[in-house]
């Protein structure tokens, strides 16, 4: 995800990602070259003994995120500085019979529903199409989407759709070059577009496109951007800019808020809101209409995880490239699961490591004290790239 801020300086945070919680007997993460969160082998708590990933706070965990790597191959200004981050060594990475497996242990063991792959870039992974075919074969009807920024896509499209791939979020947050270039700071637009073409024509679908908006960068494009998305049969995602960069220049005023971007679409469009309800999916949704039609021309979501938290209703569970499970995108802790793993841990004894881990989820992230200001606020040390979105 990003684009450089115009301060360098973090300000205050908004309440909604004040809090954060301690898990006891914490200890530091080992070197892997990434930031270091703080994390636990097997936290001690009455978590449930059977039965899919509960918390405390009666939700259910049933949808799985699985970064395959932490590396890119640009470098938002949103997400990681321009020299990069320093990367994971491969032997710290999941191997794509690690993630095959963890997967199968999520599945059938936990009732995970659905599978996202991310990253950092998934398509750095040369990889890419073993894990997601020994996926597919473990899992005939799991639907398993990927997110992606599509560079190189154009070329391995087909190959992952015959891998067993169901559908795409790609990351792209203008249409114009230049200003592409300043986000990423690579010149690669066209590569992006020529990845979409091939998505479509390999069946990929739906296709969702997710901006994140920086005020003063990109902000003057929500509706050109709508327009391109239903235009060419994508779904729009704007995501309000979280404090997950590298840099560590996020600043509460570079939000756009998602009541601005709602307001800036209807000066063009009608929306209503999706008569399919939102469920536990991070994104309200929206039918859009054009003037004078009465016709669903398609349809936009908002992920506002910044003014709007949607905590209450949060079904995720996440596993980093290195095999750690996080409750939270904004957790200061995570579980080792990769180590037991690779000690000999049965199903049963990696399906309780993982029921303990979101069993001690906190109830928000700070959602509950929405308009107070938090200077106290820490944000993560992982970035977006090293959690994987």
């Amino acid at each position: 995800m990003t684009t450089e801020h115009a301060s360098a300086t973090r300000g205050p945070v908004a309440a909604a990602l004040g809090a954060t919680v301690t898990a006891s007997g914490a200890t530091a993460l080992p070197s892997t070259g990434a930031p270091a969160s703080r994390t636990t082998t097997r936290p001690a708590n009455d978590a449930p003994r059977e039965g899919g990933l509960q918390d405390r706070f009666g939700r259910v965990a049933t949808d799985l995120r699985v970064s395959v790597i932490d590396k890119c191959n640009l470098r938002c200004t949103y997400c990681m500085p321009a020299d990069g981050m320093p990367w994971l060594p491969t032997s710290q990475l999941m191997s794509a019979d690690e993630i095959r497996r963890i997967v199968r242990v999520a599945v059938h063991s936990l009732g995970a529903e659905e599978l996202r792959i991310t990253g950092g870039e998934p398509l750095v992974r040369k990889d890419l199409e073993h894990i997601i075919a020994g996926i597919r074969a473990d899992n005939p009807d799991l639907p398993i989407s990927m997110t992606t920024n599509a560079v190189g896509l154009d070329k391995r499209a087909q190959p992952l759709r015959d891998a067993g791939l169901t559908r795409l979020n790609v990351s792209l947050d203008t249409l114009h070059p230049e200003t592409f270039a300043e986000l990423t700071r690579r010149p690669h637009l066209d590569k992006v577009l020529a990845g979409l073409e091939a998505a479509r024509a390999a069946g990929l679908g739906p296709i969702k496109i997710n901006a994140v908006l920086l005020r003063g960068i990109n902000d003057t494009e929500i509706v050109s951007l709508v327009d391109w998305a239903v235009t060419h049969g994508f779904e729009m995602r704007f995501i309000e800019d979280m404090p997950l960069d590298g840099d560590r220049s996020w600043t509460e005023g570079a939000v756009i808020p998602a009541r601005d971007i709602r307001a800036e679409i209807e000066t063009a469009f009608s929306l209503a809101p999706d008569p399919r309800g939102r469920g536990a999916a991070p994104a309200e949704r929206w039918e859009v209409r054009r003037p004078g039609e009465t016709a669903v021309a398609g349809h936009v979501g908002i992920i506002s995880s910044v003014t709007e938290p949607f905590c209450a209703a949060c079904t995720r569970t996440r596993v980093t490239a290195d095999g750690r499970i996080r409750s939270c995108l904004f957790s200061h802790e995570e579980t080792d699961l990769l180590t037991a793993l690779r000690d000999g841990a049965d199903d049963e004894g990696l399906a309780q490591i993982w029921r303990d881990a979101m069993w001690v989820k906190p109830r928000a992230h700070g959602s509950d004290r929405v308009g107070l200001a938090r200077a106290d606020f820490v944000q993560p040390q992982r970035t977006m790239s090293a959690i994987g979105g």
